[in-house]
């Protein structure tokens, strides 16, 4: 993931989330999500609300799967990953999880961002390396969200 050079939040682009396929598929021929169906964003339970989506996100995307956040025709994140509250795999980047993880695990029906998976291994060295590493990307996926309206503090 390279920095951006120039601040996509002030041009024409769009945010959205694709599904990451076989090698003979294209990311951005698999959207998953656009910026409209992203209701706001929490910046403090990194809960991600979505309104107005046909079919659940949950149904039309496999566990485990990657997904790919985009600005435009820059990536923002890669190699994020789908997962449940039942999984047992180890995560040290970014994870778009389907239920809460805060003390408890709570199969609540909403979507999470988290640093990592599961947040036991939040202070672990990758996931402080992964972090700083996406410090960038993060701060314009923010700055956007706020100026689309669409964040929570």
């Amino acid at each position: 993931e390279k920095p951006f050079t120039t601040d996509p939040v002030e041009g024409a682009t769009k945010l959205y989330v694709c599904g990451i396929g076989s090698p003979e598929t294209k990311a951005a021929d698999n959207i998953l999500f656009t910026e409209h169906e992203i209701e706001w964003f929490d910046v403090n339970t990194r809960e991600l609300c979505f309104s107005g989506m046909e079919t659940p996100l949950k149904e039309r995307l496999s566990l485990l799967s990657g997904v790919e956040f985009r600005l435009g025709d820059s990536v923002l994140f890669t190699g994020s990953t789908f997962v449940g509250l039942e999984c047992s795999q180890v995560f040290d980047d970014l994870v778009l999880c389907y239920g809460k993880m805060d003390g408890e695990v709570v199969d609540d029906g909403k979507y999470y961002l988290y640093d990592c998976y599961p947040l036991q291994y939040i202070e672990d060295e990758r996931v402080q390396a992964n972090r700083t590493r996406r410090a960038s990307q993060w701060k314009t996926f923010l700055n956007y969200l706020e100026k689309a309206g669409k964040l929570k503090k």
